[in-house]
């Protein structure tokens, strides 16, 4: 196979790819094992049929096209690959020839990643909160630890926060029952903004056996856009009772002999807590300071073919249009930067990090692992994953080198929040994922 790139502009460029017949041999085969299981012809089973018969029957040029359409998408892979291309948007291709004695060659314009200047790393500075830990903020932990270990006590008077609720719920809309908003002798803690939009509202204030009705709209779901009556039976009303914060308390909720010795430990284990969201603050303030260091505009084409695609079935006002047109535009270009990155640092991604990634997106989707990637191998996203996986990789070689100071003017040292043998690229290799300071777990 033999390529040639013209370049049209700064961010488009035109390919010539040639493949000669002889490479179009393995999508020949499966273009004659597509259509042999596709089709019917009296006297053969299906998926047998031989390929003379498929000639005869359909003509050797509907094979040829068939094995085009597989044969221009790895052959264009390829030669992006060999003239070290960047695609971003779809291409344009167009065969220009095709027969048994010259082969294939086709065309294709294309929009590609715009040449820019990356950043020297250390030149980058951030500046994350102080890891400070307040007394309210120790109060509030303790009082967490001692709801554990506390009784509910039914009471007589008018629901308020915090009070945990016995209630029987049942949503209908036009006289029909929703089932996802149905529930008998359900237990909720009020104002823990857990239920519907509305419920805290309509319930606060009501005491033992009231009923409240409210209307909910949900906004998605099978029910978008359509009113559900709420009705909401307050079987009864408990409040928590809390054990005092002394010493016995300490003796019974921890290893510790006194409440000044507990309260210390919860300090010190926030302290260790606030100077791991000083990591991941430090992590997100180092891809924005990426962003704001690399002057690159995303091509307008490729912008309009994404919106375009999204907007396709008319919905949207103008500003969800503007909102969605940002966002989409500054993922294009963290993705341009990161890429890039990836490239001059040589990243490569293995099987254990793949595998990884694997898990934690399967996790945030609620599927198992194995799915997952069932689905991204038939979707045809494996390459999308590992550059994914790369990106979070690039960040991470940033992140090492820049410098990071808290609001006090103290430089932050990273390695400080890691567990023994973990890498500043182990620590953020959830940059894809929403952070969750729940998932790390302190050294003790």
């Amino acid at each position: 196979m033999k390529s040639a790139v013209e370049t049209l502009s700064p961010s488009r460029v035109k390919i010539t790819v040639e493949v000669p017949f002889s490479e179009l041999s393995g999508s020949m085969d499966a273009a004659y094992e597509r259509i042999a299981k596709t089709v019917n012809i009296p006297g053969f089973r299906k998926g047998k049929i031989p390929a003379r018969i498929i000639d005869q029957r359909f003509g050797r040029a509907a094979v040829l096209e068939e094995a085009v359409n597989d044969a221009i998408p790895s052959s264009l892979a390829k030669a992006l690959v060999e003239n070290k291309v960047s695609q971003l948007g779809r291409p344009e291709v167009d065969v220009t020839k095709l027969d048994e004695t010259e082969g294939l060659i086709f065309t294709a314009e294309l929009d590609i990643r715009p040449e820019f200047e990356l950043p020297k790393f250390e030149t980058l500075k951030v500046v994350v909160d102080n890891p400070d830990v307040t007394d309210d903020q120790v109060d509030e932990q303790l009082k967490d630890l001692r709801a554990r270990f506390g009784s509910l006590k039914q009471v007589e008077r008018a629901a308020s926060d915090g009070d945990i609720l016995m209630i029987d719920l049942r949503g209908t809309h036009a006289g029909q029952e929703v089932e996802d908003i149905s529930a008998n002798a359900m237990s909720y803690e009020l104002g823990s903004d857990g239920m519907v939009p509305g419920f805290d509202d309509a319930v606060r204030g009501a005491s033992a056996q009231d009923v409240r009705t409210f209307v909910f709209t949900p906004t998605n779901g099978a029910w978008t856009d359509k009113a559900i009556e709420v009705e909401v039976t307050v079987r009864s009303v408990r409040e928590r009772e809390l054990p005092e914060a002394d010493d016995e308390f300490a003796k019974i909720a921890s290893e510790f002999d006194t409440i000044a010795e507990l309260r210390s430990d919860i300090r010190e284990r926030l302290g260790r807590l606030r100077l791991v969201e000083q990591a991941y603050q430090a992590r997100d303030l180092t891809h924005d300071a990426l962003m704001e260091a690399v002057k690159v505009e995303v091509p307008e084409r490729v912008l309009k073919e994404e919106l375009d695609a999204h907007f396709a079935d008319g919905h949207g006002d103008e500003a969800h249009k503007a909102e969605f047109e940002q966002t989409t535009r500054s993922g294009f270009k963290s993705r341009m930067i990161l890429d890039k990155i990836s490239e001059e640092q040589g990243i490569q991604v293995n099987d254990a990090e793949l595998s990884q990634w694997l898990i934690n997106e399967a996790q945030r989707y609620g599927m198992a692992p194995d799915a997952f990637a069932d689905q991204l191998v038939q979707s045809g996203q494996v390459q999308g994953a590992i550059a994914e996986v790369r990106r979070v990789k690039a960040l991470s070689v940033v992140l090492e080198s820049v410098q990071v100071f808290d609001k006090a003017g103290n430089k932050v040292d990273l390695e400080s929040v890691l567990k023994p043998n973990q890498s500043v690229e182990e620590f953020i290799s959830d940059f894809a994922a929403d952070s969750d300071e729940e998932n790390f777990e302190a050294d003790e």
